[in-house]
């Protein structure tokens, strides 16, 4: 009997737009079963590359959020230990894990860029699966005007999103897999 997809919701924090020229400064996941049963968490903080530089406009971000930089500047491990952690973290989940996101793009790039370079493979392959691709699909709307904001209520559960990478994943697990959950039973619907 094939493994059930553990849906892998995914969040980081960087000091700039690219990974290489911008070091990821923090990496968790909140792994999820189908029916939104929250089998694990990961969470590190990494030190910085040493030849990455940090971006101007993202550190003026970082300014206004203090206790997220704080949060994401304890324990900093080096990549090359906590990586493979990750991706042995990752292999032990009890499913095949799909990468979920909310941009997608841009948590996806950093941590397929650090998974490779650092642990030499991604359990994820080199796929994953944005959120708000999946709300412009189910709200049958336009890309731009899926966002949070736009999305019903009842698809969040009342969760924090603190800029602090587990917080977030948390939580946009929990609004994935409530959107999963809404899809499938509307599918049965149309199909029986």
């Amino acid at each position: 009997m094939p493994k059930p997809e553990i849906y892998v919701s995914t969040d980081i924090e960087a000091d700039g737009p690219i990974p290489g020229i911008s070091s990821m400064l923090s990496v968790a996941s909140a792994a999820y079963t189908a029916d939104k049963e929250l089998v694990d968490t990961f969470s590190v903080n990494l030190e910085t590359l040493p030849d990455a530089v940090p971006d101007a406009k993202t550190m003026a971000w970082w300014e206004k959020n203090p206790e997220a930089w704080n949060a994401c500047r304890k324990n900093c491990q080096p990549p090359e230990v906590a990586i493979p952690n990750y991706r042995d973290w990752l292999k032990q989940l009890p499913g095949k894990p799909v990468f979920v996101g909310y941009p997608a793009a841009y948590d996806f790039m950093f941590v397929y860029w650090y998974l490779i370079r650092f642990a030499g493979e991604s359990p994820f392959s080199h796929s994953a699966l944005d959120i708000k691709t999946y709300a412009m699909a189910m709200l049958k709307g336009e890309y731009r005007a899926s966002v949070k904001g736009k999305m019903p209520k009842s698809w969040f559960d009342r969760l924090p999103h603190t800029h602090v990478a587990l917080d977030d994943a948390i939580e946009q697990g929990a609004l994935f897999c409530n959107m999963l959950k809404l899809n499938r039973q509307e599918r049965s619907q149309t199909t029986g």
